[in-house]
């Protein structure tokens, strides 16, 4: 299994702990956070790992060196010169692959009980194996719209009312409206429809563009466990989550 790990970002609402050290590296329960994902997604199957760095960049390669590569096959995609956003970060990313196996794609910042070898694993039994993003019925503003199959049609702010989608005639009432995990699993026959995306820019937007002609699905786990760890009171809730969970 292969997996990558967003963790470039600069994590300004963490601060002032990521004045010193990036989102990746933020302790919890006495590990990093780095270490946690880690250490789960080894437990999955996971054998090759890349992980995309930026904000004290070297920290996390030093950890990963201290701890040698905690047994895996672990590479880094430098973005120390430029900060690519999850869509630019994959197209770079993914060259790094040793083959063509489906991504599973994880941001650094989520603690979750998600099985991930299953959810993978699901992905791997379904024809064409598309690529599939986790969703929940978790309460947010911002959702991504499904269709009856399950396919990505849309996405919306309701706080605003903007509406993203490639179909002219969507109708938003009638979709389902789902929260995306920040976990997904990326089919790579994707990525020459990536050729025409330059630098820095969402996968999320990517997939916008792109799912009137390609089969994204949505996974909805109505009783996935989730906990975004981006800003300072939510460490607290994150240790009480990691405790619970073990």
């Amino acid at each position: 299994m292969n997996a990558l790990i967003f963790a470039a970002g600069l994590g300004t609402r963490l601060k002032p702990l990521t004045d010193t050290m990036p989102k990746a590296m933020v302790p919890l329960d006495g590990k990093p956070l780095l270490q946690w994902l880690i250490e789960k997604l080894k437990g999955s199957g996971v054998t090759t790992i890349v992980i995309n760095v930026h904000h004290f960049a070297q920290q996390i390669i030093d950890f990963v060196a201290q701890h040698d590569a905690f047994g895996l096959d672990i590479r880094f995609s430098d973005e120390t010169d430029l900060l690519l956003e999850t869509g630019g970060g994959l197209k770079q990313a993914a060259r790094l692959f040793p083959d063509q196996q489906p991504i599973l794609l994880h941001n650094v910042d989520i603690l979750s009980d998600a099985d991930l070898a299953a959810f993978y694993h699901s992905v791997l039994h379904t024809p064409g194996q598309p690529s599939t993003l986790l969703v929940s019925q978790r309460q947010t503003q911002r959702y991504l719209l499904a269709d009856k199959q399950g396919r990505l049609v849309g996405w919306t702010n309701i706080a605003t009312g903007q509406v993203k989608t490639p179909y002219s005639q969507l109708d938003v009432a009638a979709c389902q409206k789902v929260a995306f995990s920040g976990i997904q699993i990326f089919n790579p026959q994707l990525l020459p429809l990536m050729e025409e995306w330059k630098g820095k820019f969402s996968i999320i937007d990517f997939y916008l563009s792109i799912c009137d002609k390609a089969d994204i699905r949505l996974q909805l786990n109505p009783d996935l466990h989730l906990l975004d760890v981006g800003k300072l009171d939510s460490i607290a809730q994150a240790e009480v989550f990691l405790n619970g969970k073990r």
